[in-house]
């Protein structure tokens, strides 16, 4: 079978990377979508179970910072397009482990980048369509970044105001937009900065087609629980303390996984050469608020009195570089490409709580071994 296209999804695997997988596997029957991913703590295959099988799907285990490894998965499936996920993402991890951010985030990014730029730059930057008939496919490298590559914003209205729309809360007067400075304040964030320049530096040097987008904090079904959604819905489920770190009064922008797919879907086939798209929710919330709503959902949909777990908040010390608030202006994404969030924050919360409470045996089983060993040395002396 001749395929349209073919796309590598690196990080296909982990919690973004696998919606964005089934997104394409879904909708584009004829691309082959090759997950290339090497399977660290927080990626499973076990996410991708109901379209393992699928004749457009193909799994490659694989480090992305493995150049000819890289150089022989394009060669092999004549790959005419990348979007780039695998990415190490946790700040508390990078602050004690930086050396393997800047290796996978940098030096992992770097790695693709030369792969693509050996295959695509002799046919200048297209690829031989497989339909006969059809002129030669245009490639693209599409790289997701994150929003923290631009620092912090202040919180200037600590307690809050309606938008000027009155369609959500704002805790400041200013958002990140696509002309924001870089800023980062740690070894994640530092590394993803640099992959993001090291990939516009490939399209102002050689030529290659390139996009970036810079998301806020994603959050759904089958995300790895050292982050804060699914940490605490599995805490309250077994009634386990909930660390909050310093006051719990930072504030972040959040967005539904699904929605963030459909982003990727559409910069991927239509955002500009060279361009930048912010991804975002409008969805200001600070930490404290979301644990409590987190709290007053997964005790009611256990059947418990709203409220119930309340008790288990634990305030801890606070993250070194804590940034404040982030808040994402996606004004451009809307209005070159008519996206927007489909969900409210409560609504996309209700969903969430309802599949981990749904796939308690998905959540048992990452929580398991090496999980136990990191969460005890992250909150036992805090």
């Amino acid at each position: 079978m001749g395929f349209r296209r073919n796309i590598i999804i690196t990080g296909g695997a982990g919690f973004i990377g696998s919606h964005v997988v089934r997104r394409f596997v879904d909708r584009y029957p004829d691309y082959r979508i090759v997950n290339v991913d090497n399977l660290t703590y927080a990626g499973n295959l076990a996410n991708l179970a109901d379209v393992a099988m699928r004749p457009n799907y193909v799994f490659e285990k694989a480090d992305i910072c493995d150049f000819g490894r890289m150089l022989d998965v394009m060669r092999k499936y004549s790959v005419d397009g990348i979007i780039h996920l695998a990415a190490e993402s946790h700040v508390d991890r990078s602050i004690n482990d930086p050396f393997t951010f800047a290796k996978t985030n940098v030096l992992g990014t770097l790695s693709l980048l030369q792969a693509a730029k050996a295959v695509w730059e002799p046919g200048g930057w297209t690829m031989p369509s497989a339909e006969p008939g059809n002129g030669p496919v245009t490639c693209r490298f599409y790289h997701i970044s994150t929003d923290e590559v631009y620092g912090a914003l202040d919180l200037t209205c600590p307690q809050g105001r309606l938008s000027e729309t009155s369609a959500h809360m704002v805790y400041g007067d200013g958002f990140f937009t696509e002309d924001t400075g870089y800023r980062p304040h740690s070894p994640y964030s530092a590394s993803k900065a640099s992959s993001d320049h090291f990939v516009r530096a490939f399209h102002d040097t050689y030529g290659m087609p390139v996009v970036i987008s810079n998301c806020s904090n994603n959050y759904g079904p089958y995300q790895f629980p050292e982050k804060l959604i699914p940490l605490f819905i599995n805490n309250i489920r077994q009634g386990k303390p909930l660390p909050v770190y310093g006051k719990g009064e930072n504030v972040r922008d959040w967005l539904y996984v699904e929605d963030h797919a459909r982003a990727i879907d559409l910069i991927f086939h239509r955002g500009g050469t060279a361009g930048t798209y912010n991804v975002g929710g409008f969805n200001e919330w600070k930490n404290i608020d979301v644990v409590k709503l987190l709290v007053r959902t997964v005790d009611r949909l256990m059947g418990r009195a709203e409220g119930h777990s309340l008790g288990l908040i634990t305030y801890v010390s606070d993250r070194k570089g804590h940034d404040m608030r982030y808040a994402i202006d996606s004004t451009r994404l809307h209005k070159e490409l008519g996206w927007s969030p489909s969900l409210q924050f409560e609504e996309g919360i209700e969903k969430t709580a309802e599949w981990y409470l749904a796939h308690q045996d998905w959540m048992d089983s990452v929580t398991s071994g090496d999980y136990m060993k990191y969460y005890d040395e992250m909150y036992s002396n805090r």
